[in-house]
């Protein structure tokens, strides 16, 4: 199994415990041949993105897509055996699970299943507190208004 350091990472960013979680789950599950079932992750718009996963053969009551901790599931449950005799057998049916991590503030707006495809709809929704916002620079008068007025209750203070 493949290591890495993360340490550099963490020199500079605050609040992404999860990341090395998920940088070492995709080294371990580094095998894109047998991924079942396929599937496309596209950027709509800057903060909008679409999952679309072929799931030829499955009804909407056999899939379940859920959303917890910041992970989204979706899952295909085949209920009946397919007993047919088949001479070639290409079309895979049979019950999965894949998991995608939501970065902070995704959240899953709609699904929708047509013509063998399950698009998930997701946006990406940052706060107004977590927009970046300008800090304003007092300007130098005001700066030293209040440094003299701090020195003045610092001598008051040692005289007392």
């Amino acid at each position: 199994m493949n290591s890495v350091d993360l340490t550099p990472l963490y020199r500079s960013t605050i609040g992404f415990d999860r990341l090395a979680s998920i940088i070492d789950s995709a080294l371990a599950s580094d095998n894109t041949a047998g991924v079942y079932p396929p599937y496309n992750i596209e950027m709509l718009e800057e903060n909008k993105y679409a999952i679309t996963i072929a799931v030829a053969g499955f009804s909407q009551e056999e899939l379940d897509i859920q959303v917890e901790n910041g992970v989204l599931t979706v899952r295909g449950n085949k209920t009946k055996k397919d007993e047919g005799k088949y001479l070639y057998h290409g079309i895979a049916n049979r019950t999965f699970e894949r998991k995608f991590n939501l970065a902070d503030y995704v959240e899953v707006t709609n699904a929708e299943l047509a013509n063998g495809l399950l698009t998930v709809d997701l946006v990406k929704e940052i706060p107004e507190a977590m927009k970046p916002r300008t800090i304003a620079i007092n300007k130098g008068a005001n700066a030293i208004e209040h440094k003299i007025d701090e020195q003045k209750d610092t001598k008051s203070e040692k005289a007392a």
